[in-house]
C-alpha cells in the first residue's frame, strides 16, 4: 500500500464558515513596532559602520527587527492553533473572494487630497464593486521599497517589488488607511489581498547591515564574502555605484574558485552590458567589526533585488519573510497574500559543467509550504505567481499556496483571439487537466501590471523534446513555444500594432484592449476611433466569459474595467529607456471620475486613454462594459461555476470555437445529482455555427441558456447539440438538470440588467 493510500481523510469538526475580511483573533493592536514613520534625514556624521548611530538607525528600520517583534507578539497564543493549515484549499479561498480587482498603486488617479489607500477604501468605489460583483481588492505592493544610500532612501527599481520595510510607503497612504480599507471591504462583503515577496528585498536597511557583516543580517541573502587576496578576480565598481554585475567569464572564474555556484538555469531580464549573469559584486564595505569586505551576491531579478537565502543556518531570511506576512495579516487586516516570485527560493550546485539547479527546486516547495502554512494558520489564504512548468505549479500547489496565477492559459487565450483559432488554447487546457492542475486552483486574469508573458516555460523547458499535435503534425514542445511566440509578436506588435511593445524575452507590453485592437487590424493608436469601441468591447467581454465561466478565481484590473489603451512610448520615454517597456501599459486612470482634470497620477504616471469611460458613467448605461460584466458574474455566482469541476475540453466543429464542460458539484465528486454546464465561446469576429459534442453529455437531455432561460435544443444520441454564435459571443448552458431551481436561479440576472 502506498503512503498516499494510507493517509486517512481529516474530518473537520470546527467552524468552516467564510473567513472574515480580516481574522478577528488577530485584530490590529495600533502598531506592533516602536516607531510608526521613519523618514530619511541628513546627518553630518559618517554613514557607515564606523558610526554606531548609523548602524542603530539602520537596525531600527530593518524588516528582520520588525519580524522578531511581531513573532514574539504572536508566539504562544491559542489563536495560532485554531485554523487548519497543512493542506491548500482553493475552494475555501474562492468562498472568501471569488472575483478580484487587481489595483496598481502608482497608476490610480485620486482626488487631490486623497491617498491611494484612501481611494481604495472609498465607500462609493465599493458600492460600484458590489454592483459589478467584485468581492476582493488586491492592493498591489504598497510597503516601502527601493533602497537606502547613506542616510537617504532611493527609489524602487521594480514597481515596489523591491521591498525594504514592513511600513506603508507614505506615497500610498498610511497604515490606518489600510485598516480602514479592510473595514469598508468587510461591510461590502469583500476582503483585501496584500503582497509579500519571499524571493528578494530591495537594498534597504537589512541589505546595508548585511554588507557590514552585522549580526544575522548576512544570513538573509545569498551573499558570499570574497577574501581580499582574490579581489583581483572581481570587477571594479565605478564611482557612485555600490555594485556591478558579473560577466559570464567572472561568474565562471568565481565558480571554479569555489566561491559561488555559478551559472543558473536562466538569466531573467538579461541585457548585454547591464545584466549578463545573476550575480553582482559589491565595492569594499566597512564592517561593524572594523573589517572591510567585498561580497558577491545573487539576484534573480534586478541588481537592486538581492535574493533571500532560505537555507542559511541563521534562518534570518525565513524570519524576515514570515514577519512581513504576519504584519499584513495580523496588523493591517488583509485576508490573503500574493506570493511574488516564489518559485526561485532554492539554488544548488549541479554536476560539473551544468547550470545550477534554480527552478523547480524542492527547497522552493518546502519554503512555500512554510509560508502558506503560516498564512493559513492565522486565518488567511495565499496565491502564487509561479511562471514555471505545470508540474511545478501542481507540486507547489499541493503543499503551498491555495491558488496559482494562470500563466498556463493566459497567453493561449490571447493567441486564440489573435489567430481566430483555439487549437493551442484547447491544448493548454487539456494538458493542464492531464497534469493535475485543475482550473479551480487557478486565478484566471485579464491584464495585470506585468506584460503578457509568453515564455511558455512548460513547453520550452521540461517538455521541449516532447511531441504535441499542432496544425496537422507532431511538433516538439520547444518548436511549439517558438511558433506561438512568433504568432503573438507578428499579430500584436510592430507593423501590426506599433503600440504593443516586446518586453525583453518575457512577453509583450500591452493592455487587453490593445491586444484586441491589434487582433482586429488596428495598427496605430490614432486609428482606434469611437467606431471601433463596440467591437473591442464585445471581444473584451468574450475574454471575461472565458475567464469567469470556468472554475477558479476571476481577476480583472482598472485597465480592463475602463478599456485602457497603452501610453504612447514617448510619454514614458525615460521609464522605458533601459528596456522595461511594461510602462507603456501602466497608464494612469480615474476609476470614479474624482479628478477629471488630472493629467497624471500622484506618482507621476501619465493619464491613459479610456475607451469605456469611468465606472459611474458605465453603471448608468445598461449596455456598458461594466454592466455586461456584472451580468456575466451574476450567472457565475448564481450557479456556482467558480467552485465546480472541469471534466472535458472536447474537439470543436469550427477552429474559432471553444467548449468547456463542467460539473456544478461544488467540488464534491460524489454528488451524483450535480448538473452539467457547458461554456461555448466564439473567438472570431464572424458568426459561426457548429456542433458541441462531448462524451460527458447525457443523451436526450435539454440544453438551456442560463442567461435567458430559453431551451435551445436537446443532446442527441451522438452526445451532441447544435449552436449558433454571433461574433465574439458566448453561451452559459445547463444540461438537462431536473432541478428547475438551477435555471430559476439565473432569473435575477435578467432583472438586474
Amino acid at each position: 500500500m502506498s503512503d498516499e493510500e494510507e493517509i486517512e481523510p481529516i474530518e473537520i469538526t470546527y467552524d468552516e464558515e467564510r473567513y472574515p475580511a480580516r481574522p478577528g483573533r488577530l485584530r490590529p493592536r495600533a502598531n506592533l513596532r516602536a516607531s510608526s514613520i521613519r523618514r530619511s534625514f541628513s546627518d553630518p556624521r559618517s554613514a557607515d559602520a564606523s558610526n554606531p548611530s548609523y548602524v542603530e538607525w539602520l537596525t531600527r528600520q530593518s524588516m528582520l527587527r520588525d519580524a522578531e517583534i511581531l513573532g514574539r507578539g504572536l508566539s504562544g497564543q491559542p489563536s495560532m492553533w485554531r485554523t487548519p493549515y497543512a493542506r491548500p484549499d482553493p475552494r475555501r479561498a474562492i468562498g472568501i473572494s471569488s472575483v478580484w480587482f487587481t489595483a496598481y498603486p502608482i497608476s490610480l488617479i485620486t482626488r487631490a487630497d486623497q491617498s491611494y489607500l484612501g481611494a481604495l477604501g472609498d465607500e462609493a468605489l465599493w458600492d460600484a464593486f458590489e454592483k459589478i460583483g467584485i468581492t476582493a481588492v488586491h492592493t498591489g505592493p504598497v510597503k516601502q521599497a527601493g533602497g537606502i544610500t547613506g542616510w537617504n532612501r532611493t527609489a524602487s527599481v521594480d514597481g515596489h517589488f523591491d521591498r525594504i520595510s514592513t511600513e506603508i510607503d507614505p506615497a500610498f497612504g498610511a497604515e490606518d488607511e489600510f485598516r480602514q480599507l479592510s473595514d469598508v471591504a468587510d461591510r461590502h462583503g469583500g476582503s483585501v489581498i496584500d503582497d509579500i515577496v519571499p524571493g528578494h528585498t530591495g537594498k534597504g536597511a537589512d541589505y546595508r547591515l548585511a554588507e557590514m557583516g552585522y549580526k544575522d543580517y548576512p544570513g538573509i541573502y545569498h551573499m558570499v564574502e570574497i577574501p581580499e587576496e582574490d579581489w583581483s578576480s572581481l570587477p571594479t565598481v565605478p564611482e557612485g555605484r555600490d555594485s556591478v554585475n558579473l560577466d559570464a567569464a567572472t561568474e565562471a572564474l568565481l565558480a571554479d574558485q569555489g566561491y559561488i555556484i555559478g551559472q543558473l538555469q536562466r538569466v531573467i531580464f538579461y541585457s548585454p552590458g547591464t545584466k549578463e549573469t545573476n550575480w553582482s559584486a559589491t565595492g569594499p564595505v566597512l564592517g561593524a567589526d572594523g573589517r572591510t569586505r567585498r561580497w558577491v551576491y545573487l539576484h534573480y531579478f534586478k541588481q537592486g533585488q538581492p535574493s533571500i537565502n532560505w537555507l542559511d543556518p541563521t534562518f534570518a531570511g525565513m524570519r524576515l519573510v514570515i514577519g512581513d506576512a504576519l504584519h499584513s495579516l495580523g496588523d493591517l487586516g488583509s485576508s490573503a497574500l500574493r506570493l511574488d516570485a516564489n518559485g526561485f527560493l532554492g539554488v544548488e550546485k549541479s554536476a560539473e559543467g551544468l547550470p545550477a539547479w534554480s527552478e523547480g527546486h524542492p527547497l522552493s516547495e518546502a519554503a512555500n509550504h512554510l509560508i502558506a502554512g503560516m498564512v493559513r494558520k492565522v486565518g488567511g489564504f495565499s496565491f502564487q505567481e509561479l511562471n514555471l512548468t505545470m508540474e511545478d505549479i501542481r507540486d507547489t500547489g499541493r503543499v503551498g499556496a491555495d491558488l496559482s496565477y494562470d500563466f498556463i492559459n493566459r497567453p493561449a487565450y490571447q493567441h486564440a483571439l489573435a489567430m481566430g483559432d483555439t487549437e493551442f488554447l484547447r491544448l493548454t487546457l487539456r494538458t493542464s487537466l492531464a497534469t493535475g492542475v485543475e482550473p479551480v486552483s487557478l486565478v484566471h486574469a485579464l491584464q495585470n501590471h506585468d506584460e503578457l508573458t509568453y515564455e511558455l516555460v512548460h513547453w520550452a523547458t521540461l517538455h521541449r523534446a516532447d511531441l504535441y499535435p499542432f496544425r496537422g503534425e507532431e511538433v516538439m514542445g520547444a518548436a511549439l513555444a517558438e511558433t506561438i511566440r512568433g504568432d503573438l509578436v507578428e499579430k500584436l506588435t510592430g507593423d501590426a500594432a506599433d503600440y504593443n511593445l516586446v518586453f525583453t524575452t518575457n512577453g509583450i507590453a500591452c493592455t487587453t484592449a490593445s491586444v484586441i485592437a491589434a487582433s482586429q487590424g488596428l495598427g496605430t493608436l490614432d486609428s482606434i476611433t469611437e467606431s471601433h469601441v463596440d467591437d473591442i468591447r464585445q471581444a473584451h467581454l468574450l475574454l471575461v466569459m472565458f475567464n469567469a465561466w470556468q472554475p477558479g478565481v476571476f481577476a480583472l484590473s482598472a485597465w480592463d474595467l475602463l478599456g485602457m489603451l497603452p501610453l504612447p512610448a514617448d510619454q514614458v520615454h525615460d521609464l522605458i529607456a533601459e528596456g522595461d517597456t511594461r510602462w507603456v501599459h501602466r497608464g494612469a486612470h480615474d476609476l470614479m471620475n474624482v479628478n477629471p482634470g488630472a493629467t497624471v497620477s500622484s506618482s507621476g504616471m501619465p493619464r491613459g486613454r479610456s475607451l469605456y469611460g469611468t465606472l459611474p458613467e458605465q453603471l448608468a448605461s445598461a449596455d456598458s462594459f461594466a454592466n455586461q460584466v456584472a451580468r456575466i458574474l451574476a450567472i457565475r455566482t448564481a450557479l456556482g461555476i467558480d467552485v465546480g469541476t472541469q471534466i472535458d475540453i472536447p474537439d470543436v466543429a469550427h477552429p474559432g470555437m471553444l467548449v468547456m464542460v463542467h460539473r456544478l458539484d461544488g467540488g464534491d465528486p460524489a454528488d451524483e445529482d450535480a448538473a452539467l454546464q457547458v461554456t461555448v465561446l466564439n473567438f472570431t469576429g464572424e458568426t459561426i455555427e457548429g456542433t458541441v459534442r462531448s462524451s460527458a453529455l447525457t443523451t436526450r437531455r435539454t440544453v438551456t441558456d442560463a442567461e435567458t432561460g430559453i431551451e435551445i435544443g436537446r443532446v442527441d444520441d451522438l452526445q451532441s447539440f447544435a449552436v449558433r454564435l454571433p461574433p465574439y459571443a458566448g453561451l452559459f448552458l445547463l444540461i438537462g438538470s431536473t432541478e428547475e431551481d438551477l435555471v430559476a436561479a439565473a432569473d435575477p440576472v435578467e432583472e438586474d440588467a
